[in-house]
């Protein structure tokens, strides 16, 4: 390690004495590495300060450093340290000591540090992380991250002391009108807020938590969606929002052989395509009515801790900043779960405004009752591989996305997230508990492989269950409006459409539709009307056969609306089978 003031060294160290020994410079008032207990530093190793002319190299510090020289300058051993091949690099100071081989010194603007800095491809480090500001440059980052290197960018890593400021000062906003006004004696809010740190501290890691998860779920697809970046990329360069070069993003030309390499967006740059996203939406919800929304409420509920929504419920509700905390908490749920591209594609797919697409969003994430799955699954963290987290969490964007876009096309005017929820939330819980056995033929298949799959990678098997759904589930709106429309019940609807698309071939065709490789956004809008108009399809013909009023069972039904259909559905079923001889 090293400060501005000494370089320490501490070649085979006993990691129980070594941590209990910083913890115990942690927690003196003021502390620096002199102050480090020398009889716990291993041999070879020392505390050494950096105004010596040169330091001295036991066998052991050579053997860590990759040095061969018996004393070596100061600058030289921080510039070996910066390389070494470690699981984790610490940034947690001033200065800036990682660039691009493509930036000189003189661009960096830090010239305390030019005799130390090294270029992010000579990093070795697995992971790098920013608890100061500046660390690295943006684009050295890059450089590190496109060599395999793991990391974000300062302001991912070091957010929380912004975000804990906020969170402090908007929790002052709320309580010193009721001390102003005598209903809170200043004593007791100062009491109060030293009680409630820990519970702080938890909801800050928590949105610090959920943004790095953003990112890693980002990265899943970076490479397959790199034209979907790039399209956001133009759009938020031609409305003013962005200016690619300040941020150090990649051109048109660079972008082109990432493509052609098989590369895409590396998380730093991710993570300012994540910022600049919710910039913009955040933008758009306060200049519509969505922080008004009576459901949205329980965003500026969540946003306090505890004690404070039991105290004074009133007073959250006439926060000076309520629009402001609610628009945040709606960009923040929305940009994390479905990432930076959702909100200006679906405006394009749909035509929709972005108030309007937040509250469809917001109605889906309720209905489905994601917040719960979302819990159980980061519930696994280290008991489970985390891309297999992430994987869940993308397949969860997906049947959302779904929803998101049928609320539109359904309920776009007329859309209330608590209407919406009330109308559907009640059938889809019963669609779940059923939904194991109204599946058929491949779906039922596919279900069945998932949740074998997910309880053998360690999931619970309830878990594992409602994970396996996600796919049949975007049925799920159209089967519980047909069993409202025709009073039937929701597995006996479910029974029937699942049996119509197994029967006719129409689960066939969708699957044929998701193996449809797209490029570029305009494919995928294409690709999605496909989807779409299958699904209308099926919805059609499902109802058709509840129309006929026949008994017995799904299959039988199906059966006899089959053979009344006749030639009608004959040109149908010839024209797949020539599709299936393709």
């Amino acid at each position: 390690a090293f400060d501005h003031r000494h370089i320490f060294l501490d070649p085979t160290p006993d990691a129980a004495a070594s941590l209990a020994e910083r913890e115990r410079l942690f927690a003196l008032p003021r502390s620096s590495w002199d102050d480090y207990d020398r009889k716990k530093i291993s041999p070879g190793g020392g505390v050494f300060a950096r105004s010596a002319k040169s330091i001295p190299l036991g066998s052991q510090a050579r053997a860590l450093l990759g040095l061969e020289a018996a004393a070596a300058a100061p600058n030289e051993i921080i510039r070996a340290i910066l390389r070494l091949p470690v699981a984790l690099l610490w940034n947690g100071g001033i200065g800036t000591y990682v660039k691009s081989r493509h930036e000189s010194n003189a661009e960096i603007g830090d010239r305390a540090n030019d005799a130390v800095r090294i270029n992010g491809g000579e990093l070795r480090a697995k992971v790098v992380a920013e608890g100061g500001n500046l660390g690295l440059s943006q684009r050295g980052r890059v450089e590190y991250a496109l060599g395999g290197g793991r990391l974000n960018t300062d302001f991912i890593d070091n957010s929380a002391g912004v975000n804990t400021s906020d969170v402090e000062v908007n929790i002052k906003i709320l309580l010193n009108p009721l001390v102003q006004a005598g209903k809170l004696a200043r004593g007791e809010r100062n009491r109060l807020l030293a009680r409630m740190t820990n519970e702080v501290a938890a909801l800050v890691l928590r949105n610090n938590y959920l943004q790095s998860q953003a990112i890693s779920t980002l990265e899943l697809k970076t490479s397959a969606r790199l034209a979907e970046y790039q399209h956001l990329i133009r759009a938020l360069e031609r409305s003013g929002d962005l200016n690619r070069a300040l941020e150090f993003l990649p051109s048109d030309d660079e972008l082109a052989e990432r493509r052609k390499g098989g590369a895409g967006l590396t998380r730093p740059e991710l993570a300012i395509l994540l910022a600049y996203s919710k910039i913009w939406l955040n933008n758009h919800l306060l200049a519509s009515n969505v922080p008004e929304d009576p459901y949205l409420s329980s965003e500026l509920e969540r946003y306090f801790p505890a004690p404070v929504r039991q105290r004074f419920p009133r007073a959250i509700a006439q926060h000076r900043l309520r629009r402001e905390i609610i628009a945040t908490a709606t960009t923040n749920s929305l940009v994390n779960r479905m990432g930076p591209t959702f909100v200006p594609r679906a405006q394009e797919d749909t035509g929709a405004e972005p108030a309007q697409i937040a509250r469809a969003y917001t109605a889906a994430r309720e209905i489905f009752e994601m917040r719960d799955l979302w819990t159980q699954i980061e519930a696994l963290d280290t008991r489970v591989p985390a891309k297999l987290q992430y994987g869940i969490a993308f397949e969860t964007s997906r049947l959302l996305r779904h929803v998101t876009y049928w609320l539109l096309a359904a309920r776009r005017r007329e859309l209330q997230v608590d209407a919406a929820v009330a109308e559907f939330r009640s059938g889809v819980r019963q669609l779940e508990a059923e939904i194991g056995q109204v599946l058929t033929g491949s779906q039922r298949e596919r279900y069945e492989k998932t949740r074998k799959q997910q309880t053998e990678a360690g999931l619970p098997a309830e878990l594992a269950a409602r994970v396996a759904s996600l796919e049949a589930h975007n049925a799920a709106l159209d089967i519980v409006e047909i069993s409202t429309a025709h009073r039937v019940g929701v597995a006996e609807a479910a029974r029937v459409y699942f049996e119509v698309g197994t029967r006719i071939g129409l689960d066939w065709l969708r699957e044929q539709i998701e193996r449809l490789s797209v490029e570029g956004p305009w494919q995928a809008v294409a690709r999605t009307g496909l989807r779409d108009g299958a699904l209308r399809i099926h919805r059609r013909l499902a109802e058709r056969v509840l129309a006929r009023k026949d008994t017995g069972t799904a299959p039988a039904r199906v059966t006899a609306w089959v053979e009344a259909a006749g030639e009608d559905l004959g040109h149908w079923q010839r024209t797949l089978a020539e599709m299936r001889a393709a």
